[in-house]
């Protein structure tokens, strides 16, 4: 994509891509179905996305993803925020 591109949304949203990116790639290889391995990402995508999670809604996010078998993604967990 272009470079232009990306630093659009950079302004926009005032996540770092780069971020982002790392993120997505961390994610291609994670088990989740372990708990710990969860509650890392949603942590890292709510600090890539400056929100704070209360410990009640982590704990919902987790149970979506691991007993409901839903695929963790970062839209999911950024839905997830948005709802709280």
């Amino acid at each position: 994509m272009d470079n232009q591109f990306f630093k659009n949304v950079e302004k926009k949203t005032g996540v770092n891509m780069k971020d982002i990116f790392e993120l997505a790639n961390s994610l291609q290889h994670a088990n989740f179905k372990d708990e710990q391995t969860v509650r890392s990402v949603i942590k890292r995508v709510a600090q890539i996305a400056n929100r704070k999670v209360p410990k009640e809604l982590e704990d919902k996010i987790v149970k979506t993803i691991i007993q409901n078998g839903k695929q963790l993604d970062f839209n999911t967990i950024a839905n997830m925020l948005n709802k709280k």
